[in-house]
């Protein structure tokens, strides 16, 4: 399990509109690049890894320091998705805000044209790691982007980032298909911090951490299920029960008060989970309108009632590997900066590095008449700067 992290600053602004047609056809240049010498395999796992992307999103000249490096590299591979379609080698889903929520349509979409025999599991996997990154793993960072990468065999990497709300700090989650073995049980390939200093754990509204997904909480996720099996009349009594006083937990625990549950909509919620009977947490987790609130609130009632303790700890917050922090950031220097760090963008090298890795996989696509006719656009592209 890799747990690497960056603290960086957040900045305002977004890719002006000339480099942004820089952005995408330099990163569909790599992409092909990589997916001609290695294979598609290899970029889901570049881009699972959170420091060869921010290395990749600082060549494509964004802000090293920033945590618009996530939303605009990954826009820049949708846009270049866009244009070059399946040639680019692999297939982009996702994107920012509302774009986010029409991921598993576009999957779909994919997956029907091309007859994907794994387009439902792939759409699971994209609903899945959205819903431990927003209702499992309750850090305190609230998703607002979602990007997923994939192949037609059914291999798979997402890319998501969310915002804590009260100190505009962003974190960044990483995932890879073939490292995830238990959706609930330590299934990121890395996390990364985007921020200038590291806040205390805390989810929103100051309530503590929660880390369903954490290998220490597989006592507390089976007795979470445990609990849904119960007839709901007797848990939400529980439930009420344990809401009338503010001194529920000793100090060292976190209360439950009734300000923080609504007793009537998690009745609608656990009825209708007992209903379906789940079998495990992640099918629990996966229900219709299961979200933070009733997963922690299950989790709480878990820990009292079965003393089966929660995780708190922070996946995040864990000793980086020997390599240095600012190796990534290096790339800046390939083309500089949008905010003119380490220097402004020098067009000129930009766009003569986009002929000539262009020219490059050209060659080394001789003979496939389907791949050429992808770098023609390419180069008409690069032509047009």
């Amino acid at each position: 399990m890799k747990r690497r992290i960056a603290e960086l600053p957040l900045h305002g602004g977004k890719a002006p509109t000339w480099l942004f047609a820089r952005m995408w056809r330099l990163a569909g240049a790599i992409t092909m690049a990589i997916v001609d010498e290695q294979g598609p395999a290899e970029m889901l796992r570049r881009l699972s890894d959170p420091w060869w992307f921010a290395a990749f999103g600082c060549a494509l000249g964004f802000d090293w320091h920033s945590s618009g490096l996530t939303t605009v590299t990954c826009g820049a591979m949708k846009e270049a998705y866009r244009r070059f379609g399946d040639d680019l080698g692999i297939h982009v889903a996702g994107g920012k805000g509302a774009t986010s929520r029409q991921t598993p349509g576009e999957i779909e979409a994919v997956a029907q044209r091309l007859a994907i025999t794994a387009g439902q599991r792939l759409v699971f996997a994209s609903r899945m790691s959205a819903k431990v990154d927003s209702a499992a793993l309750q850090d305190g960072y609230q998703l607002y982007h979602h990007s997923f990468f994939f192949t037609p065999d059914g291999a798979w990497c997402v890319v998501q980032q969310g915002m804590n709300p009260a100190t505009r700090y962003a974190r960044r989650y990483h995932w890879l298909g073939q490292s995830v073995d238990d959706f609930v049980c330590e299934p990121h390939n890395a996390i990364q911090d985007m921020c200038a200093a590291r806040p205390p754990p805390a989810a929103p509204g100051g309530q503590l951490l929660l880390n369903m997904v954490a290998q220490e909480a597989a006592a507390n996720r089976a007795a979470s299920v445990e609990l849904v099996h119960w007839d709901p009349t007797r848990l939400l009594s529980e439930v009420r029960r344990m809401t009338e006083g503010p001194t529920l937990f000793a100090p060292a625990h976190h209360r439950v008060l009734p300000a923080d549950v609504n007793v009537d909509r998690l009745k609608r919620i656990v009825t209708s989970a007992h209903e379906r009977c789940p079998g495990d947490f992640a099918t629990l987790l996966g229900l219709k309108d299961v979200g933070p609130a009733t997963i922690r609130s299950l989790s709480l009632l878990a820990e009292l009632i079965y003393s089966a303790p929660a995780s708190h700890r922070d996946p995040a917050h864990a000793p980086p590997p020997g390599a240095s922090r600012r190796k990534w950031a290096d790339y800046s220097y390939a083309h500089g900066g949008k905010d003119g760090h380490p220097f402004p963008v020098d067009r000129a090298t930009y766009d003569r590095n986009i002929a000539i890795l262009t020219d490059a996989v050209r060659k080394a696509r001789v003979g496939e008449p389907q791949k050429a006719q992808a770098l023609r656009r390419l180069a008409e592209a690069v032509g047009g700067l």
